[in-house]
């Protein structure tokens, strides 16, 4: 992974938590089984369930449209729209 900043980051790690947690329900469907790892971990905290299903649809979005991060340009272009 190249250098990012912690913004980024966080977003990658929501994005790949979320990904594997909607491979894990479809995948659970066919065994007839609930794979929902987040609802399993924090199903007694439904709100805490739902800020993280919250964060990762934002961290999805950010990783959609968040191109003008810093991090993910050039060190001329970041120089450039900061002079």
């Amino acid at each position: 992974m190249e250098n990012r900043c912690t913004v980024c980051s966080t977003a990658f790690v929501l994005v790949a938590i979320g990904a594997l947690n909607w491979g894990l329900v479809g995948l659970g469907h066919f065994f007839e089984r609930n794979w929902n790892m987040v609802q399993l971990l924090l199903g007694r905290w439904p709100q805490v369930e739902w800020a993280v299903y919250i964060a990762v649809g934002i961290a999805g979005l950010f990783m959609l449209f968040g191109k003008n991060c810093s991090c993910r340009k050039k060190p001329e272009e970041v120089y450039r729209s900061t002079a």
